[in-house]
């Protein structure tokens, strides 16, 4: 099986950074894009950011020049920087890959267990 763990969430005043990180384990061939998600009280799930294995990122627009997404392929991890964070940034965050876990077998999508981002004063 693969595994995807998150960390570095929190609470954060408003203009605050917070970085978060998450490690995808078990067995794995490959990786293909990663993403993070997220998901506020009441609202649907949102894509946040992705990167492909090639490191091209892609942002949603309310988040565009404050977050910042990253990708170690050695440690098959994904990274969200996210500076001048606003109240409306808080919500459950998710990371996402499409993982190959063996060579001739299509990839298919995992996800993290979610941690929470709170930007409050």
């Amino acid at each position: 099986q693969v595994q995807l763990v998150e960390s570095g969430g929190g609470l954060v005043q408003p203009g605050g950074s917070l970085r978060l990180s998450c490690a995808a384990s078990g067995t794995i061939y490959s990786i293909y894009d990663m993403g993070w998600y997220r998901q506020a009280p009441g609202k649907q799930r949102e894509s946040v950011a992705r990167i492909s294995s090639g490191g091209v990122p892609n942002y949603v627009d309310s988040v565009k020049g404050r977050f910042t997404i990253s990708r170690d392929n050695s440690k098959n991890t994904v990274y969200l920087q996210m500076n001048s964070l606003k109240p409306e940034d808080t919500a459950v965050y998710m990371c996402n890959a499409e993982v190959v876990r063996l060579p001739g077998l299509r990839p298919r999508q995992y996800w993290g267990q979610g941690t929470q981002v709170t930007v409050s004063s």
